[in-house]
This record gives structure tokens, sequence and C-alpha cells, in this order.
């Protein structure tokens, strides 16, 4: 019955693409994912698309120079490649953008969609030029980066994942509970 169910879920996803979406936000609220970063995460999905289009039309195999160009990325923005940042998380096989925090998402996603003009402008073609190209799109974030922490004097990446900022959140809601009962 239960793969019945999911494979007519999934059946009508492809009618109407729509409720997949609408399923991955439930998702996400499930899972304890305040509001505010769930928007941000989608925000992140379609910024990664468009960027992906991009390395699409430019001569990029999806794939392996994909996950190569997002390492650049990701290396020119926070220092560490995905695998380093995963690590830093304490991350296996978890989705690393799954477990940053919003304002690690916004820089990211800063990263890509700051990757996908310059894209489009410096028109490169394949891996080793848009390379290139990934690397500044990265580093204007990454710049982003150090201006934040000059100014409040905390990192903004930390080791913290899902489980540790949702846990944050749920004792900041329970807090907020409590002083309103007293």
């Amino acid at each position: 019955m239960w793969l019945a169910q999911v494979g007519r879920e999934r059946i009508e996803e492809t009618i109407d693409p729509e409720l997949s979406i609408e399923r991955a936000l439930e998702t996400y609220a499930r899972l304890g994912y305040p509001d505010d970063w769930i928007n941000q995460r989608v925000q992140t999905i379609r910024a990664r698309k468009e960027l992906t289009d991009q390395w699409k039309a430019h001569g990029v195999d999806q794939g392996k120079e994909y996950a190569i160009l997002t390492d650049e990325i990701t290396r020119a923005w926070s220092g560490m490649n995905t695998r380093q940042y995963k690590n830093l998380k304490g991350l296996k096989k978890e989705n690393l953008r799954d477990n940053m925090s919003t304002l690690e998402l916004a820089l990211n996603m800063l990263a890509e969609a700051t990757t996908t003009p310059l894209t489009k402008i410096q028109n490169p073609t394949g891996l080793e030029e848009n390379r290139k190209v990934s690397r500044q799109g990265g580093a204007i974030a990454g710049n982003v980066i150090k201006e934040i922490e000059k100014a409040t004097g905390e990192p903004v990446i930390t080791s913290q994942n899902a489980k540790q900022l949702n846990a944050v959140v749920t004792e900041l809601i329970e807090g907020i509970t409590s002083e309103e009962d007293k």
C-alpha cells in the first residue's frame, strides 16, 4: 500500500511539479527548520539552477565537472573545499547546504549568484575557463565574509550543523513560550 501511495504521489508530482516543492517545504518544516531558513534554502536552489544552466551552456559537463566548479566556488568564499566544509560540520553523506546557517546559505548563494552573470559576461568555454570565473564569483562572497566578521567580531562559518542549529531555535522558542507563560 505504501509503495502504491508513493508511486501515486510521484506521478502527481510529474503532472504538477509544484507538489514536489510543497513536499520539500513540508519536509524541512517537519525536520524543525524555521520558515526564514526554508525560504532562504528555496532561493539557493533557484540560484544554483541558474548557475548550472550557465555552466551547461558554457561547455561544462554535469556531474564531476559541476562538483569541481562547486569546490572552486566554496573554497573561494569559505576557505575550504566542500569535503573540508562537510568535515567541519561533522557530516558524512548529508547535504552541506541543509546544514548551513541562514547566513552561510546567503553567502553561498551570493557566491553562486555572482558567478552566474560573470559567466554570462566573460563567456568561458569548458572546465578550465569556468574554473577561473567560479573562483572570481566565490572570492566576491569571501570578501563579504571578511566584512561581516570584521563588523561583528564573530565567525560566519561555524561547525554547527542542522541538528545543532535546530536545537538552538527550539530552545529559543521554548524560552519565549515559558516567559509568556510566566
